[in-house]
């Protein structure tokens, strides 16, 4: 179990389109977003996107600039929850995104993502079970590799 995990925009996203914010705020964890993710998350909302800052949110600027090598292969915002982590010593990320996963890999990084969130939350008993959540989200256009969802799900016993 991970104490702190660095969040990208693309799982909270996810997380505000299955009504799922409040269940995984309930978890014993401290979850961060680079003020980079931030800043996303605030225009796509001034945009008429989906509202996904949860107030269990917590910002935290990185303290140098962003790597040009990271920046120039990944998004301001995976690239930012990457060394985030990296700086304040996190082991832990949640990125959904393909491109981020194995960057945050290769640099020692444990990844979640919206998936694991939802397991984490029905291992703590905080949810019955994991697939209406699954489902809503398919439903709500949030696309995962049907494959990975029946992996997961039936890890989870489902």
């Amino acid at each position: 179990m991970h104490d702190r995990i660095v969040m990208n925009m693309g799982p909270l996203v996810a997380l505000a389109r299955i009504d799922d914010m409040g269940i995984i705020g309930s978890l014993p964890i401290d979850f961060i977003a680079p003020s980079e993710v931030y800043a996303e998350l605030q225009e796509g909302e001034q945009q008429g996107h989906i509202a996904a800052i949860p107030i269990w949110l917590h910002e935290s600027p990185v303290s140098t600039a962003l790597s040009l090598v990271a920046v120039s292969s990944l998004d301001t915002g995976e690239a930012a929850v990457i060394q985030l982590a990296l700086e304040k010593n996190i082991s832990c990320v949640c990125i959904d995104e393909w491109k981020g996963r194995p960057a945050a890999c290769s640099v020692g990084l444990n990844v979640i993502g919206t998936l694991g969130l939802i397991g984490m939350a029905k291992a703590h008993r905080l949810i019955p079970a994991m697939r209406p959540y699954v489902e809503k989200a398919l439903v709500t256009g949030v696309y995962y590799d049907l494959r990975l969802v029946e992996d997961v799900l039936k890890a989870a016993g489902e």
